[in-house]
């Protein structure tokens, strides 16, 4: 049974593997009763999307009896009207791809820099996109040097970039630094180097690897390679901490040797 408890839009759809099952048209019950196959192994981690107007809240689970799935719909929405999935894991709730925004959330734009020698030199808040491609936003989001981040503008609102601890929090919550990146990375070899190691993507957090800009010469590199995330917290006068995936691995890194200048992915997480 599918129940919609929306008041102003009660219908109710099922989509397995991207084929629409079942579409119920609203009515005054605002459920509907079906049975549908959906192959799976026991022991699977299956992964659900619930989707309500403009929000989508994703799900993961080991089901191995009949059960009720919740879904609570959370806002996040950036200044230029970006929606984003949204995952509760532990007691976070985080976005499910990485920020885009153009804007900060009080409406001022945030220069998009594409000169390679002006990114090198900057001191103050900008973003570009992945080989200045904006073909490259809807999949990996944009890149960020920290000092966007630390104008404490950059998430939506009723959210921020999570700081050096929240990170600590949810990784200890997937198993510590060892074994969280596998549960973290999206599974397969569609955004990710092989051999992809470990990767189960078993927290719905569907980590791609989106590269970095560096700061000695501007350039982009590591697509495929590599996943970076900034935290809200500096290290020193030149430098932040921040997290990292790899392709190789099942771990999660925590470094503060990367500088400011860097243009790294930006995760939020609720307030």
């Amino acid at each position: 049974m599918l129940v919609s408890n929306s008041s102003t839009n009660r219908s109710v759809t099922v989509t397995y593997q991207g084929v629409s099952q079942y579409d119920k048209p609203a009515n005054e019950l605002k459920s509907a009763t079906t049975e549908k196959l959906m192959q799976y192994t026991t022991g699977d981690r299956l992964k659900f999307t619930g989707t309500s107007g403009i929000y989508n809240t994703i799900v993961t689970d080991m089901p191995n009896q009949s059960k009720t799935i919740t879904f609570s719909f959370v806002a996040c929405t950036d200044t230029d009207g970006n929606n984003y999935p949204v995952i509760l894991i532990g007691t976070q709730t985080w976005m499910v791809e990485n920020l885009k925004t153009t804007k900060y959330n009080d409406g001022i734009l945030i220069p998009n820099l594409t000169d390679n020698a002006g990114w090198m030199s900057l001191t103050t808040g900008a973003y570009c996109w992945y080989d200045n491609s904006i073909t490259n936003k809807a999949k990996y989001g944009a890149l960020y040097n920290w000092f966007a981040v630390s104008t404490e503008k950059l998430a939506p609102i009723g959210w921020h970039v999570p700081t050096d601890a929240e990170w600590i929090t949810l990784i200890d919550y997937l198993g510590g630094e060892n074994v969280a990146g596998g549960k973290l990375k999206e599974s397969g070899t569609e955004h990710w180097n092989s051999p992809n190691t470990s990767a189960t993507n078993e927290s719905g957090f569907t980590a791609l690897s989106s590269g970095y800009r560096g700061i000695l010469d501007g350039k982009f590199y590591d697509l495929g390679r590599y996943e970076h995330w900034w935290s809200s917290n500096s290290f020193d006068a030149n430098t932040a901490w921040l997290r990292t995936l790899i392709f190789s691995g099942s771990n999660i890194y925590r470094y503060d040797l990367f500088s400011k200048s860097r243009g790294l992915s930006v995760r939020c997480v609720k307030d």
